[in-house]
């Protein structure tokens, strides 16, 4: 019988059947740039908490680091976002290493420590108000920079970089306020107390530092204005050799002060973390650090980032400390009440 339908070929010649292709079920595998996070997390806290022991023999970078130290923090939600979008579980388990190193470092920071936050002698007891203000050569408004100043009611008022077209303005809009004062050079003080034994310490070529005695009605204060030498970050690196010698100096003269009292206000040019300022900070106790609400910092007024301007201190007992609303300076003025 005839049909149409072929019988299937067996031949040589038959085509070979295409297998079907294959998927596979398995995880790929962690992706590389998730261990790269981890470890640049890692990397990250090992930084902050060995901050103290970064050389600062290559360009000063030990102290540049520590001057920006609380801004470390910010690698935290950098990285944690990175490992979002990264999709890395190792990545973000890693970033709790630097995140627990910056709260140790700064968690108590962030606190209110302060036990007084009046001004003036009457407002804390026993105690002494001081303010501290690098009022800026290039100050616009000079008289204005005062009237504020006068209206914080510090008893003891240090500035520095003052002008000799700026001094005559600063005496006359303090005079009501502040019946003693003494200028040396491009710093002064102004007091409710007497001053006496008012002497330039020498820290650099020109003055930039001086010490007087406060006699306040619980006994004399020795009260020290200061302006270390500037820093700057080019090229070369973090040049701080000026600076770091006049700290020297001001050390020098305050490991040799008798006065079981001290006070040293002013402009350091540097933070109180920085090694380099290690012979000043040791003897002496930081008012924002002890008694501060936040990092309180000064420079640039505008938009601060550092605090380089302080209130440190022996012999008394910091009760509060904040930084005030900018003037017509490139800084913030900082005050602190001491109790004796």
């Amino acid at each position: 019988m005839l049909t149409t339908e072929e019988e299937p070929s067996t031949g040589a010649d038959a085509p070979t059947p295409t297998p079907a292709p294959t998927t596979s079920t398995s995880a790929p595998p962690q992706r590389a740039p998730g261990r790269l996070l981890a470890l640049v997390a890692l990397l990250s806290a090992a930084l902050m908490a060995l901050h103290a022991h970064l050389p600062n023999t290559a360009l000063n970078l030990g102290s540049l680091f520590q001057t920006l130290l609380p801004w470390t923090g910010l690698a935290v939600p950098a990285l944690l976002a990175l490992a979002a979008v990264r999709c890395s579980r190792l990545a973000a388990i890693a970033v709790l290493a630097p995140a627990l190193v910056w709260a140790t470092l700064f968690g108590p920071t962030l606190t209110d420590k302060g036990k007084d936050r009046g001004t003036g002698t009457g407002a804390t007891g026993h105690g002494l108000t001081v303010l501290s203000h690098n009022v800026d050569e290039a100050n616009p408004d000079p008289a204005g920079t005062a009237r504020a100043l006068a209206g914080a009611k510090a008893d003891v008022l240090a500035l520095v970089e003052l002008s000799e077209e700026s001094t005559p303005v600063y005496e006359r809009e303090l005079a009501a306020a502040y019946p003693h004062h003494a200028v040396l050079g491009g710093v002064g003080l102004w007091s409710r107390h007497r001053l006496t034994a008012v002497a330039e310490v020498e820290i650099m070529p020109w003055t930039r530092a001086m010490r007087a005695t406060a006699a306040t009605p619980e006994g004399p204060v020795a009260v020290y204005a200061a302006h270390l030498a500037s820093v700057r970050v080019s090229g070369a690196g973090f040049t701080t050799a000026r600076r770091n010698e006049a700290a020297r100096a001001l050390a020098s003269a305050v490991r040799a002060e008798p006065a079981p009292r001290v006070v040293v206000l002013g402009d350091f040019n540097g933070t109180y973390q920085d090694r380099a300022l290690a012979p000043v900070t040791s003897q002496l106790r930081s008012a924002q650090r002890e008694a501060g609400d936040g990092f309180g910092f000064t420079y640039p007024a505008g938009f601060p980032v550092v605090r380089i301007d302080d209130v440190l201190v022996k012999g008394m007992d910091p009760r509060a400390s904040w930084t005030l609303p900018a003037t017509g300076s490139d800084h913030r003025p900082v005050g602190a009440t001491l109790r004796f």
